[in-house]
């Protein structure tokens, strides 16, 4: 898996994130959260917080955003919660980052289905591209993870790229997204190959008939 992202110093990180607080827009978003819990349930808020933090410093940074210590602090004081109990949550999903990433974070699924579809060869297209597990490109534009299941298993192998599912990857085509990224391109997620969803490639395999309208198929299982 990913080598030990590197965390920048206490004094270095207090320095530039111990007066966070929210955007005067995010501030707004905070209250509409809360607004969905009932009072004395403001920690079940934790996770909505999280990621509107980490969003709000993606965005002051011009990454995928991530989330130093001041700034978890700064969620606890808004629900009223000890740290620790939103520390717990940060570091359970992979979904937040405990580490600065780059401008797109690129993590690709290492899972047994992904393995076998080829995700070796979309790791090779990173590497070939300079990318390398746990580490940002020196222009700061690319993180890379190797993650478990990301969910999308029949469309395999496939990556991650910030809030965008690749799927149906090879080596040229993870090039090919790679360079358009490096362009200042947004390419089309979902499949590479043009499937709609997760439907077999190559178009349906049964139940053709249901394409076009809803065919009543009880008359055939006689």
């Amino acid at each position: 898996m990913a080598d030990t992202p590197h965390i920048p110093d206490e004094a270095e990180t207090r320095a530039r994130w111990g007066d966070f607080a929210w955007t005067a827009e995010n501030a707004e978003k905070a209250r509409e959260i809360l607004s969905r819990y009932p009072k004395g349930r403001e920690q079940s808020a934790s996770l909505p917080f999280l990621d509107l933090a980490q969003r709000q410093v993606g965005a002051e940074t011009n990454t995928q955003g991530w989330l130093p210590v001041p700034v978890i602090e700064f969620v606890a004081r808004e629900l009223g919660v000890p740290y620790m109990r939103i520390f717990e949550v940060a570091t359970f999903y992979t979904m937040f980052n405990l580490a600065p990433v780059g401008r797109y974070h690129v993590q690709v699924c290492g899972t047994t289905p992904c393995l076998l579809a080829g995700s070796d060869d979309v790791l090779a297209a990173c590497k070939a591209y300079g990318l390398a597990k746990g580490k940002t490109t020196a222009d700061g534009l690319f993180t890379l993870t190797e993650v478990e299941c990301l969910g999308a298993c029949a469309n395999a192998p496939m990556v991650q790229i910030n809030d965008d599912n690749f799927e149906d990857l090879d080596y040229d085509r993870t090039t090919a997204i790679l360079r358009a990224l490096s362009r200042g391109e947004a390419p089309a997620p979902g499949s590479t190959i043009g499937r709609r969803a997760s439907c077999p490639e190559g178009g349906p395999t049964s139940l053709k008939d249901m394409v076009t309208e809803n065919h009543d198929y009880r008359g055939e299982w006689a």
